[in-house]
């Protein structure tokens, strides 16, 4: 049983309608730790009274792109991916959306990136786990960022963050060519790119990953083993769900001394870095 195989499967069902996207989006937005984080630290940096351009850089399903979009009228997304898939089905449901002229879709691939800053802020959510040249991606991101301009970087940690849960153990989430990082490890990169890192935390400690375990990786095993199981997942949800919930709450409120997830704010300094 894989992670990405079923979550791509889920995407293509979402896609055959815009009502249906707009679900799937909603579920990832709430099932998923990771966009409560992202969704507060974009709100906390992003201004709504002039004009702002973000690069959604492995945008994905393109549910980030969307949030901004919807988030900040005046701001104009540049959504970045090397799938061309995922790109055309995200296209074709941003263009049924009010939200169509603020975002751009390109394929590019960020070791070599081609859009064109600069950029207020750019997002890596859940990306540079699987790109082995990490640090032609930062230099990339320190260019075309605006001085002063962030960088958010969401990634797992090397705490089992790819839900490796024990030396020798192999993750059930495909293509992520490290299992995580360590924040020293993380901090130098961005650093030896000349980006100035004023936040590093830890995610998805204790409450964190109990939810994950209950909210996401529970029920792909079981949708893994047999697609009649979702037909059971309205009643596991409705038990489950609320208590899930609450562990984000509290995992987002908590000072996680470890976890299985790392998020890094990195500036673009206005002056260069001694």
């Amino acid at each position: 049983m894989r992670y990405d195989p079923i979550k791509d499967r889920l995407e293509g069902l979402a896609d055959r309608h815009p009502l249906l996207r707009r679900l799937f989006y909603g579920l990832l937005n709430m099932l998923f730790l990771r966009a409560w984080y992202v969704r507060r630290l974009v709100r906390q940096l992003l201004p709504r009274d002039r004009p702002v351009r973000v690069l959604d850089a492995g945008t994905g399903f393109g549910q980030y792109a969307y949030f901004v979009a919807r988030t900040f009228p005046l701001a104009e997304v540049m959504a970045v991916d090397v799938k061309v898939d995922y790109l055309a089905r995200a296209r074709q449901f941003i263009r049924q959306t009010p939200q169509a002229a603020q975002v751009t879709f390109q394929v590019d691939d960020l070791t070599d990136l081609m859009a064109a800053g600069p950029f207020d802020l750019i997002l890596s959510v859940d990306v540079m786990e699987h790109i082995a040249d990490d640090e032609a991606v930062f230099r990339h991101f320190k260019r075309v960022l605006r001085q002063g301009g962030h960088a958010i970087i969401n990634t797992p940690s090397d705490k089992g963050g790819s839900d490796v849960q024990a030396p020798g153990d192999e993750s059930f989430i495909e293509e992520h060519v490290r299992d995580g990082y360590a924040p020293a490890e993380l901090r130098a990169k961005l650093e030896r790119a000349g980006l100035e890192v004023v936040d590093l935390r830890y995610t998805y400690g204790p409450y964190g990953a109990t939810a994950w375990q209950w909210l996401i990786r529970r029920p792909i095993q079981w949708v893994g083993r047999s697609w009649a199981s979702v037909l059971l997942l309205p009643l596991y949800y409705a038990v489950t769900l609320p208590v899930g919930l609450l562990l984000h709450v509290l995992d987002v409120r908590t000072s996680n001394e470890t976890g299985t997830g790392l998020l890094a704010v990195a500036r673009n300094p206005s002056e260069a870095l001694p």
